[in-house]
């Protein structure tokens, strides 16, 4: 893993650019906006030449363009601080083990365990930008208080080296609310890598604070996609989880919307859109998931589609078919541009990981593996979602979010599809050669799957001294008496009742 002010300046650059490159449908204009909110659109030269500057609301990306001009508020880090992050993250995040794997074909063979690695995996450019400005941040204030609106990513090692910084994290009320009433004149505040909502960057704007901005271009990307849909009058259908911190951000920048967070859902908005439906009960479904005063008798005639970042790739792609089918069923195929937009937001790194872990699950019976390892954070979306795609394949898989998931007593504490945390019996046979899979979530440092696999390693070592079996490999100790300081450890809870 490189930690490399290149790979920042990039991320910087896309920022800046205003976005990445999107195909779409080109809106019609003949379509007013329903919500007052939204840029009005004219289809007549007259309704637009009288349209006056006074007249027009301002749109929420151009209030926090404007925020983002402030000279408080911070989007390209601290130059005088950067190499000294550099090597704390260096320092933090490499592993040798994750190096070893990547210029050995991602194959290793140790203490009778052998492990293919994915080859696509762990940290993104976005979150490695995200941490960089946050730990410059913290190095630049020394002196001032620091907060942070949310966990700066899904990952539990890096947000608690951001504690130990002494870095301030919001609090949240029972409501869901957050209390910023800690935050005073002068302070420093930190947007994690899910962005902030729009309220939150307006109060901190009114305030006198330092704000430093660690949003992931690719989610800037999402908010200016929607901004698009409320200039063509559209409604906003977001592929995502209504609560997720991402999500939550992405609709404070939209008007009218409805979020949907699988096939099912964009099922029942397809036939609403097709045959109507029980409006009452359609609004009761969708209760947490859509704006104020939605409508859906008039609020799906004309769509936007995007999606939060790290949901399924194929899956939003087969939704926005569903939905584009259905629009062309209810008004024609030659009519679908005006009424049907769709944009890529699918994150790029999102995608790569998912294939990378196809690419393991398609060829496992030919690789012989016993199951395949899944690291990351247990509320990182793109990470539980990793551990989908060998679930779906019949394939026995595990989601852990620390090395501390894997036990002396071969247990394994993992969060499963459905979000429950269990704990089961681990590696079925110690006794023969353990051949695994292994895999990162986008915001999981690669240090994280070097202690995930040493203690898989220090369980095989563990079983073939204490139960004289094979030797261990000639790159570990050959007997249990040259075990290390951390394997005495395991083999002394190994010893205990």
């Amino acid at each position: 893993m490189k930690f490399s002010t290149p790979a920042v300046v990039a991320a910087l650059f896309v920022a800046a650019s205003g976005g990445l490159s999107a195909s779409a449908f080109a809106p019609s204009l003949s379509f007013a906006p329903r919500s007052a909110s939204a840029t009005t659109l004219s289809s007549t030269t007259e309704a637009t030449s009288s349209e006056t500057t006074a007249e027009r609301k301002t749109t929420k990306k151009e209030e926090r363009l404007r925020m983002m001009k402030s000279d408080q508020f911070y989007r390209k880090g601290f130059k005088e601080v950067r190499d000294d992050v550099e090597d704390v993250m260096q320092d933090q995040f490499k592993s040798e083990l994750v190096d070893d794997l990547k210029s050995s074909n991602y194959v290793v063979e140790r203490d009778g365990v052998r492990v293919h690695l994915a080859k696509d995996f762990g940290f993104c450019w976005g979150v490695e930008r995200s941490i960089a400005l946050a730990y410059e941040a913290v190095k630049h204030f020394p002196d001032k208080t620091i907060h942070i609106t949310n966990e700066l990513i899904h990952n539990p090692e890096v947000n608690d080296n951001l504690q130990n910084m002494n870095v301030k994290f919001i609090e949240k009320k029972g409501d869901g609310e957050k209390d910023f009433s800690t935050v005073d004149e002068g302070d420093v505040v930190i947007l994690p890598a899910f962005g902030a909502s729009f309220e939150e960057m307006d109060l901190f704007d009114k305030k006198d604070v330092d704000v430093v901005d660690t949003t992931c271009p690719w989610v800037s990307k999402v908010w200016n996609t929607v901004d698009k849909h409320q200039k063509a009058g559209s409604t906003s259908i977001i592929h995502g989880k209504y609560a997720h911190e991402e999500t939550v951000a992405t609709l404070s920048f939209c008007e009218d919307y409805i979020v949907i967070k699988d096939m099912k859902e964009a099922q029942m908005v397809a036939d609403y859109i097709t045959k109507g439906g029980d409006k009452a009960a359609f609004l009761e479904y969708f209760k947490n998931a859509i704006s104020e005063g939605f409508n859906p008798d008039t609020m799906l005639s004309k769509i936007g589609v995007a999606n939060q970042t790290t949901m399924y790739k194929k899956e939003t792609r087969a939704i926005g078919q569903l939905l584009q089918k259905a629009i062309m069923e209810k008004f024609g195929p030659q009519n679908v541009n005006e009424h049907y937009l769709e944009f890529d937001t699918i994150c790029d790194a999102t995608q790569e990981r998912q294939d990378a872990v196809h690419e393991l699950v398609e060829n496992s019976s030919d690789l012989g593996l016993d199951f395949i390892l899944v690291v990351g954070g247990w509320d990182s979306s793109n990470t539980a979602h990793l551990l989908e795609i060998p679930q779906h394949a019949g394939i026995r898989s595990f989601h852990i979010n620390r090395a501390e998931c894997i036990s002396a007593d071969n247990t394994i504490t993992h969060r499963d599809m459905k979000g429950n945390i269990v704990t089961e019996p681990f590696i079925v046979d110690l006794d023969k050669d353990v051949i695994m899979g292994v895999t990162s979530g986008a915001s999981t440092p690669d240090a994280a799957v070097q202690d995930s696999l040493s203690q898989i390693f220090l369980l095989k070592q563990i079983n073939d001294a204490t139960a004289g079996g094979k030797t261990a490999s000639s790159s570990s100790s050959s007997s249990a008496g040259d075990l290390s300081f951390q394997q005495e450890r395991l083999a002394r809870q190994l010893a205990q009742p």
